[in-house]
């Protein structure tokens, strides 16, 4: 079975949150069990260190603890649900209160009535922290502190004496909790984190489930798109949602299906003109050719339509150019073989191949006859077939008893042809569109007959290769004028400068070696000025 991205997306993200869980709560738990620890061991100890003051007062080691002491005991116990208890030095317990065992007289004592001298003269030196059962106080796990008590005579003494007084133990106090009470405390405060947890972990899946479905969705929708793309249906588009990266992805998308759409348009067109350029020609031949060989045509009208048959000819020629310099340019075939060549000879030559249309037109044609010859480094062959498809559009759409004229002019760095004529012109909206691929402005046919609105994609792309550009300009009903420019060739830049009463113009490269014959040579510099030139 296939897995849905919406399913990767939603276990991966909960498989990260179910850890996250389970390390905060081994870190919580462990960081909330060594503070809780601390904690009561802190208590202790300072529970366990105020009975030793009040111990203290009393002489328990001859008369005993009286029963006041005890009450004290038994509260202190009380109060923080600990055992304490008062040993001798000896280890001997004296007197004490169990309010953390299972029984009011400390059963879970190991002995009940002896501690080990080791614990007591810990505790009687300092303090003293332990596990009960590890150290034989307890048979269960206890947390226990000591701290050493001193008697009234020798705490008296020790006022007296001041900073050199000594103090000399009696005995120890010790406080008791069991770890068990602990253990519970730490469990629940678990349980609690559990339930927190788990109804986090519940939020959280309902929370990335409809994310991760709002995510995903754009993308499904895309899919069904591309599907139905495959199909040929190019109508469908993804909703824009938002601006983040998958709403960049829809736009995106949906320009690629508008691009589709349009292609698809002008792929049909194309084939519907290129059925029909080829139909009507072949139809004309066929029917012309079978006309003569029937005897259908006599014989002394057969030349006339023999040059029909090979204008239709021609036209389809020119067809099969246009397609296969098309396929050479979409394959990256198309090469240039540049060479020098008279740009207005071209012009000249192509407008006389339109001789018959424009005089059935009456065209008036201006600017030839002030042509100057220009100079243009380029592929000759294909810049006649710019110049040709330009010439061809001006004729095709200029209106009877009007104007095409022609310039071509010399600029710094660049040959600028422009062809102006009159007619009806081009829509503005329309004039971005005229260098498309398979577009064309007179969808009637009515005028372009012949096109099929590749003309101006070749024209715009050969100029290209050649470095150069070309753009349109038109008032409707008025003119059409389409203007190109061929850069020249880049040449080294050149210093002038001045040898006797004669300029000189010598390349960059070439000055340096000019300058030494002039320092070798100084006394005949006029002589040596022709052979500089």
């Amino acid at each position: 079975m296939q897995k849905s991205l919406f399913g990767k997306y939603l276990r991966v993200t909960m498989v990260i949150v179910l850890a996250s869980f389970i390390v905060l709560g081994s870190v919580m738990m462990f960081v909330f069990s060594q503070y809780t620890k601390s904690d009561k061991r802190k208590l202790l100890m300072q529970n366990a260190s105020s009975m030793a003051s009040i111990t203290s007062v009393v002489d328990i080691t001859n008369n005993g603890a009286p029963e006041l002491l005890k009450v004290f005991v038994r509260t202190f116990s009380l109060n923080i649900d600990a055992d304490i208890f008062v040993t001798d030095l000896e280890g001997n317990v004296l007197f004490g209160a169990y309010a953390n065992s299972t029984s009011n007289i400390g059963a879970n004592f190991i002995p009940q009535t002896k501690i080990s001298a080791d614990i007591v003269k810990c505790a009687s030196e300092g303090s003293y922290t332990g596990d009960g059962r590890k150290n034989g106080i307890y048979d269960t796990p206890y947390y226990v502190v000591g701290v050493p008590l001193y008697s009234v005579a020798e705490t008296s003494s020790s006022e007296a004496g001041g900073e050199n007084s000594t103090r000399v133990p009696v005995g120890a106090v010790f406080a008791a909790m069991n770890a068990a009470s602990l253990t519970e405390y730490q469990f629940a405060a678990l349980q609690m984190f559990l339930i927190a947890a788990a109804a986090a972990f519940i939020l959280a899946f309902v929370v990335v489930g409809l994310f991760s479905y709002r995510l995903v969705k754009p993308l499904r929708q895309m899919s069904a798109a591309a599907k139905s793309f495959g199909d040929g249906d190019f109508s469908i588009r993804v909703p824009v949602t938002s601006n983040d990266e998958i709403g960049q992805l829809a736009t995106a998308f949906n320009n690629m299906a508008d691009s589709l759409s349009g292609s698809e348009s002008m792929n049909r067109s194309f084939v519907a003109n290129v059925s029909h350029e080829l139909k009507t020609p072949m139809t004309t031949i066929a029917g012309f050719i079978d006309g003569i060989l029937d005897g259908t045509i006599p014989p002394e009208r057969q030349s006339h339509y023999l040059h029909i048959v090979s204008d239709e000819v021609k036209r389809l020629s020119r067809l099969v150019r246009t397609m296969l310099n098309l396929s050479r340019i979409d394959n990256g075939e198309l090469k240039l073989r540049p060479n020098d060549f008279d740009i207005s000879e071209t012009v000249l030559s192509t407008v006389l191949t339109f001789e018959k249309s424009i005089d059935e037109k009456k065209i008036d044609i201006r600017g030839l006859d002030t042509l100057q010859p220009m100079q243009v480094h380029g592929d000759e062959d294909l810049l006649h077939q710019v110049v040709y498809n330009l010439v061809e559009n001006a004729v095709k759409f200029t209106n009877t008893e009007g104007y095409i004229s022609f310039n071509v002019s010399d600029s710094i760095d660049r040959i600028v042809v422009t062809i102006e004529n009159s007619g009806s012109g081009i829509q503005s909206d329309e004039l971005p569109l005229v260098f498309e691929k398979f577009y064309k402005t007179d969808k009637s046919r009515s005028q372009d007959k012949n096109g099929m609105g590749l003309g101006l994609y070749l024209v715009r792309t050969i100029i290209k290769l050649h470095g150069g550009d070309i753009s349109v300009s038109s008032v409707v009903n008025e003119y059409t004028r389409f203007s190109f420019y061929i850069p020249k060739p880049q040449e080294p830049p050149k210093l002038k400068y001045n040898t006797g009463s004669i300029p000189v113009t010598v390349p960059v490269e070439d000055a340096v070696i000019s300058e030494r014959p002039k320092k070798e040579h100084h006394g005949h510099k006029d002589n040596k000025e022709p052979d500089q030139k």
